[in-house]
């Protein structure tokens, strides 16, 4: 039996989320997903210029889980310059520290693990799920979510 999956720790969400090459139609193109974590993986290593160890210390992961997940993310940006193809990015197997939410109907506090914990609650599958505002950045990302309801 296979280990459970551990989440990977993600400090950063980025602004923009889709990408199509110039001067092709949005829905012409094959689209390609890089997962949040995996973008996670790319901004440490290759930005912030960390060592493996480090990148994998901070994504709380191993640096085996570290270095598979950085060679996927790499290999899908790389098939979508060559092939044409476009970048969503999106989803994934993650937790961050920044941001933590409230059910309104069953009272509960959750930290998320996956994109769709935004929009549902994990415990009730309830829709009316509000953020806690408790860091900075987590005002900016939520407001930004809720302006394009």
């Amino acid at each position: 039996m296979a280990r459970p999956r551990r989440f990977r720790r993600v400090a950063f969400f980025p602004e923009d989320t889709y990408f199509v090459p110039w001067g092709k139609p949005k829905c012409e193109v094959e689209e390609i997903t890089l997962h949040i974590e995996e973008l996670e993986a790319i901004r440490l290593k290759d930005i912030e210029n960390l060592t493996q160890e480090e990148c994998a210390e901070r994504m709380q992961v191993s640096r085996q889980t570290f270095q598979n997940i950085i060679d996927d993310a790499r290999q899908k940006v790389a098939r979508a310059l060559i092939e044409g193809k476009a970048l969503r990015i999106g989803g994934g197997y993650y937790t961050t520290k920044h941001c933590r939410f409230i059910c309104m109907d069953c009272g509960q506090q959750y930290q998320i693990h996956f994109e769709r914990d935004k929009q549902n609650c994990p415990i009730c599958g309830s829709e009316k799920v509000m953020c806690s505002k408790k860091a900075g950045f987590c005002k900016k990302w939520c407001r930004r979510e809720i302006e394009k309801k």
